[in-house]
């Protein structure tokens, strides 16, 4: 797949992720378990921009945890949301493994063509 189809799904992700988190409980969606949905979520985003991205490690490590970080924090100013640490941990966690994952791929450890 081309840099520039990950970097799109990427961006797609991040906004989806971002409407997730702030939008009013109601409209929130639920895939399956919160926890899950945090690490899962946060580990597709970083594997989809370490791909997009891969000679930009450092910037996509800080986008991914200026994004965990500053989320969890907007919360605080939605009436019904409420921002925990543990959240932003496990987001942070599905980062960093998304990441891992992304470079293995493209080390050729993993192969997705076979």
């Amino acid at each position: 797949m081309s840099h520039r189809y990950f970097a799109i799904a990427a961006w797609l992700t991040l906004a989806f992720i971002t409407f997730a988190t702030l939008s009013p409980i109601g409209l929130r969606p639920e895939l399956t378990d919160q926890t899950l949905e945090h690490l899962g979520g946060f580990f597709v985003l970083a594997f989809l921009f370490g791909s997009a991205y891969p000679r930009h490690f450092v910037a996509v490590t800080t986008l991914l945890l200026a994004s965990a970080i500053s989320l969890e924090l907007l919360q605080l100013l939605t009436p019904d949301r409420h921002a925990r640490l543990i959240d932003a941990t496990t987001k942070l966690a599905g980062g960093f493994i998304g990441l891992i994952a992304a470079r293995i791929a493209k080390a050729g450890v993993l192969s997705f063509s076979k």
